[in-house]
């Protein structure tokens, strides 16, 4: 891949950024509710500091005003400033991203590992037994959404059994191994119910890639050839059933990050999704629209690694 491919396809991501930025802050500032609203049935506030506070922050301003300021002062690394946790909202965010990258990377990176195998095994074996079991699976995992499983985890291993914590905590009161072994455990439950419904859609996915690659007649041709089936599965149809796998994994990766907001719901994570939640509960402005950036950002990028991965699996896709 050449460079200058790379600095075009940035370039092109810039105005759509630019887009979506002005779009998300119209939308916000035109939406019904005001952020410093309990300022103004608060006695105890007197009416010229909520005025001053007002100014300063410009929610008086025409929105064109208010979003110019904001672009600038993003472009210079400002966030903006909570107001409700009145702390800045990079360092808000920075506070909750680490639980949400732990819990999302752990189920993604267990959807692809069960997933891989298990559809191109299914693949490669179609209308067996093992491709009737995986089949059957699969559907059920992807059928059962995320608080339906959530929940019913918790009924069975924090209530019956008594095994797992059903509230996840960032404050554990422990030391060296422990303190890993209680963060694991609280882990286990929001990683299981991310990584199964991914994992499910993953294992159709590559399912059907597989069968599509294996019909195809250079594949007859490599195994008239006498290559062994092995090396003809490997070399050949997975390779090939690879690159539109992974189109859906990159453009998955924004959507489980929005998809995570439930479970993070569900078993009291401290991540970005519930703190997305809190903030539109309480028209905290700021940080919705910096954590909503940020999720259009991430399609940016992971369209833009996909493409770099079609080049590698695929020497035939010339990048121009």
């Amino acid at each position: 891949m050449s460079r200058q491919y790379l600095i075009r396809r940035l370039l092109i991501a810039l105005p759509s950024l630019l887009g979506i930025s002005l779009v998300l802050f119209t939308v916000l500032a035109l939406a019904p509710g005001d952020p410093f609203g309990e300022l103004a049935t608060n006695p105890n506030v007197p009416p010229e500091v909520r005025m001053a506070l007002r100014e300063k922050f410009g929610l008086d301003d025409p929105v064109y005003l208010r979003y110019i300021h904001w672009l600038v002062v993003m472009i210079h690394g400002d966030w903006g400033f909570s107001f409700v946790s009145r702390v800045n909202v990079d360092t808000l965010i920075l506070q909750r991203l680490p639980a949400t990258l732990f819990v999302i990377g752990s189920a993604q990176l267990i959807a692809i590992l069960v997933a891989l195998p298990v559809g191109v095994l299914a693949g490669t074996r179609p209308y067996s037994i093992f491709d009737q079991i995986a089949n059957t699976l699969a559907f059920v995992g992807f059928s059962l959404p995320t608080f339906f499983t959530g929940l019913l985890l918790i009924l069975v291993f924090s209530i019956q059994l008594d095994w797992l914590p059903f509230v996840y905590r960032s404050d554990i009161a422990a030391t060296g191994f422990q303190w890993v072994w209680e963060y694991f455990k609280q882990a286990i439950m929001p990683i299981t119910v991310l990584g199964l419904f991914q994992g499910a859609s993953l294992v159709r996915y590559v399912r059907s890639a597989v069968l599509d690659v294996a019909r195809l007649d250079y594949i007859t041709t490599a195994r008239s050839k006498g290559i062994g089936e092995r090396k003809v599965v490997i070399r050949h149809v997975v390779r090939t059933a690879l690159i539109p796998v992974v189109t859906l994994v990159a453009l998955q990766m924004p959507i489980v990050f929005s998809g995570a907001i439930v479970t993070e719901q569900i078993f009291r994570i401290p991540g970005i999704g519930s703190l997305l939640i809190a903030s539109i509960l309480a028209n905290d402005t700021p940080v919705v629209m910096a954590v909503t950036f940020v999720f259009a950002c991430l399609v940016v990028l992971f369209n833009l690694i996909a493409d770099v991965l079609y080049g590698w699996l695929d020497p035939r896709i010339a990048f121009r």
